[in-house]
Order: structure tokens, then C-alpha cells, then sequence
């Protein structure tokens, strides 16, 4: 008898283990090569999960809504339909195949499948590959398309060969969008942009659409609710963090030119954090030590710049979407990519380089009205800007009268191992220069 015993994979480099969100197969279900089997929530993201081997659904070890540590056996597959039995009884026995040891992957990558010719105790894995182009433009990895659950669905319902799509989520992969986009009943979905990796921390600022306010949680009284998973990687980041010796630097930045120009393009679809996001970065092309990051063996100076923005989950904890490349992009794609991402990271369907691949973060509460606060440091980066909420303030002008401002305070956490205060000075007051008197440039 052959098994494939399938374990809990690792999504990320961070992941100790998972949760099993739902399994899309049954004991008795048929199982194709590269189809999904179960979806399960990482330290950030709910991600499907894939089989390398076909056979038969035999056992579930790990209901839907437990957790097991990465490189547990947490299902069986039997390569015939008349095996499953058989399988069934092993696994009620606890004599199941040896599993193989869990294959770490990194965000994009295989995990190692351990694929040697089958014996009755040989395990193989079932993990997320990474899509390689093919030469259709349709994503495919080992000969076949890669497309999300939802797109599948979708694509059997509007009769819509996904070999002819061209997908425009991470690393190629087709989502539904790409489907309704081909059959002509949704928008076109926005171009990808350089690949980049669902997440965790605050936002909010001059507008009201940077982030929507976190429902409350529901509470028991004198109860103990246990901490999400998300929850709990926000724990693990936020004490890591303590161990980061940090300052603060404060700024006052006048957002009347900055205002102006939202209330320009706004209806164009951009949004104030693309612009608050493509200001921070354009600054940050003059300062790449506030870009960089402190490791051992030294600074870690960044190629790109990262900007990655917290948002407040509906069911708590927070989750920082990363605009890659903000410097480079133009603010109609930022906007498009922010909303795009936004919208996934809500729905749990983040790739983890779309929440970890941040060199800088923004964390904006002035959409709940906070004037200023102090934003704790993400772990592998070097600053992090705390936004308040532009109010009008009673100023004196450089006519020596008095007049009535926007202004909004800003206040930057470093990293003072690699960061010291003057450099930290330096990039706010580029900053401020920048939205106070050059806003205009931010749309070239």
C-alpha cells in the first residue's frame, strides 16, 4: 500500500504553525495533481494549499479550526480508491508512514518534496509552488495553470479556459478578477508589478479611506478569548521589537498644497495614502540609510523601497500591505495596487512578500483623530513614520501675520543602532519640503 501523508506546511520563514482554515476535500474525494486541499492561516494570511500527487482523499488527522506545528502529518492520500479503507484504520491505530521532515520554504519558493520512488512507508509532502511563465502568458507551474480556488470556480461558470488568462496576482498566479476581467464582467484587472510578499499593524491620516475602523470584538465578561493567529505574530514581532534599541524624532508638516492636490485627483482613483506612500518614498531616494536595516554583520542597504502601510483587521490584530517599488511607480498605480491590496489583505488572500517585504513603514492614525503617537518599530527595518491628523492651526506667516494652516504632526521611530538623530532630522525635513512646496511632483 501506497500513502501520501500530507503535512502542514511552511508559508514563511516565521511560521512555527498553522491553522487549518477549511479543507476543500473529503475522505473519498478524487485528488489531480496541483488541485487544492485545504486552505490554512499562517502567522498572516489564509493561504490555499496544493497537492504534488494524485490519489484518493483518505483520512483528515487535523480538523478544520485546529492548529499543528509545520512538518505535522495532519492528512492521508491513497494512491487507489480501495486503499482508503485501509488508510482509514491505520490512521485510527496511530500507525501511520514515518512523515518526512518539514520542508522550511521561503515566500515564492517549493518546499522539498522528498520525491523518491514510492514504498509502503515513503511520505511526500503537500506544499505551495511557486508559477513560472509560460510561454501562453498563462502562469503554470510543472505543466499546469495556477489559479486560486475562486478563479477556478469562476472560470467553470463563464466557460473560460484559464490557459489563455494571464494572471495578475503574485508571481503570475490567476484570481477571479482575471477571470471576470476575460469575460467581460468586471474591470480589468491592474498590471503586476515587480514581485514582491497578508500581515499586521496600524494606519490612518488626512483622508478617511487609508483604513476602515476595526469592528469591535466581541467579549464575554470575565472570559478568556485566546489570541487569533494573526494575534499572536503581532505579539511575537511587537516583544522582538523591545530588543531594538530606539528614538523618536517629531515634525510639523504643513498639508495645504498636499490637500490641494488630493482634492485634484482624487476623483481619478487616487487616495491619500498612495500619496502620503509615494512621499515618504521619493524622500527616502535621498536618505537609503533610513531605508536600510541593521543585521550582524552590518547595514543592509535596500535596492528597492518598500513601503509598507498598517491596517486594522476586522478581526484583530494588523496586517501592513506593501507597495513595492513606491518610489518608481506612478500614484494612479500606487492607488490601484493599494486598493488591490487592501481588499486581499481584508480577505485573508495576501501572498506573504505582499506583508514582509517592507523597508519602511507608515502607520497612520490621524483618521481616528489622533494628533500624534509613537509607533512601535517593525522587526528587520530601520524607521517606521507615525501619521496624526492634519487639523488647521493658527500659524504666523512669513509676513509677519497670522494666518490659518493645515498641519499635520509626524513623528519617526529609528533604529539608533544604524540611524542617529541628525539623519533622522535630515529625512523629515526633506519630507516636509517635499509636501509643503513640491506636492505637485508627486504625480510626474
Amino acid at each position: 500500500m501506497t500513502l501520501h501523508e500530507v503535512f502542514m506546511p511552511a508559508l514563511s520563514s516565521t511560521m512555527t504553525e498553522g491553522k487549518i482554515v477549511s479543507w476543500v476535500k473529503s475522505p473519498g474525494d478524487k485528488v489531480e495533481k496541483g488541485e487544492t486541499v485545504l486552505v490554512v492561516e499562517s502567522d498572516k494570511a489564509d493561504m490555499d494549499v496544493e497537492s504534488f500527487y494524485e490519489g484518493y482523499f483518505a483520512t483528515i488527522l487535523v480538523p478544520a479550526g485546529e492548529a499543528a506545528p509545520v512538518g505535522a502529518t495532519i492528512a492521508l492520500i491513497a494512491e487507489t480508491e480501495a486503499e482508503i479503507a485501509t488508510a482509514q484504520q491505520q490512521a485510527q491505530s496511530g500507525s501511520k508512514a514515518t512523515p518526512a521532515p518539514a520542508a522550511t520554504t521561503s515566500p515564492g519558493q517549493t518546499a522539498d518534496v522528498g520525491n523518491t520512488t514510492p514504498s509502503p512507508t515513503t511520505a511526500s509532502t503537500v506544499a505551495t509552488d511557486a508559477p513560472v511563465e509560460s510561454q501562453n502568458g498563462a502562469s503554470h507551474t510543472d505543466g499546469r495553470v495556477v489559479a486560486s480556488p475562486r478563479a477556478r470556480k469562476l472560470a467553470k461558470e463563464l466557460k473560460v479556459d484559464l490557459n489563455t488568462l494571464k494572471g495578475s496576482g503574485p508571481h503570475g498566479r490567476i484570481v477571479a478578477e482575471d477571470v471576470e476581467a476575460f469575460a467581460g464582467k468586471g474591470k480589468p484587472a491592474p498590471a503586476v508589478q515587480t514581485p514582491q510578499p497578508q500581515v499586521t499593524i496600524p494606519a490612518a491620516t488626512l483622508a478617511p479611506q487609508l483604513t476602515a475602523t476595526p469592528a469591535p470584538v466581541s467579549a464575554v465578561s470575565g472570559s478568556v478569548q485566546p489570541l487569533t493567529t494573526l494575534q499572536n505574530a503581532v505579539v511575537r514581532n511587537m516583544v522582538a521589537s523591545l530588543q531594538v534599541p530606539a528614538f523618536r524624532v517629531g515634525y510639523t508638516i504643513t498639508t495645504d498644497a498636499l490637500d490641494k492636490l488630493y482634492k485634484q485627483i482624487k476623483s481619478k482613483g487616487v487616495t491619500m495614502t498612495a500619496l502620503l506612500a509615494k512621499a515618504v518614498a521619493v524622500a527616502l531616494q535621498k536618505h537609503p540609510l533610513v531605508n536600510a536595516s541593521y543585521s550582524e554583520q552590518g547595514i543592509v542597504y535596500r535596492s528597492n523601497i518598500n513601503i509598507a502601510v498598517a491596517v486594522a483587521m476586522d478581526d484583530g490584530g494588523l496586517i501592513t500591505p506593501v507597495l513595492q517599488n513606491a518610489d518608481r511607480l506612478d500614484i494612479y498605480s500606487l492607488s490601484r495596487n493599494w486598493k488591490s491590496l487592501v481588499e486581499r489583505s481584508r480577505a485573508k488572500q495576501l501572498q506573504p512578500e505582499e506583508y514582509n517585504s517592507g523597508t519602511f513603514t507608515l502607520s497612520n492614525l490621524g483618521m481616528f483623530g489622533v494628533d500624534r503617537f509613537d509607533a512601535i518599530l517593525p522587526p528587520g527595518q530601520g524607521a517606521i513614520l507615525a501619521i496624526g491628523a492634519s487639523r488647521p492651526q493658527v500659524v504666523a506667516t512669513s509676513d509677519g501675520m497670522l494666518g490659518v494652516r493645515q498641519q499635520m504632526q509626524v513623528n519617526m521611530t529609528s533604529d539608533h543602532r544604524i540611524i542617529y538623530g541628525a539623519h533622522a532630522a535630515a529625512f523629515l525635513q526633506d519630507l516636509a519640503k517635499l509636501i509643503e512646496t513640491n506636492a505637485q511632483s508627486l504625480t510626474m
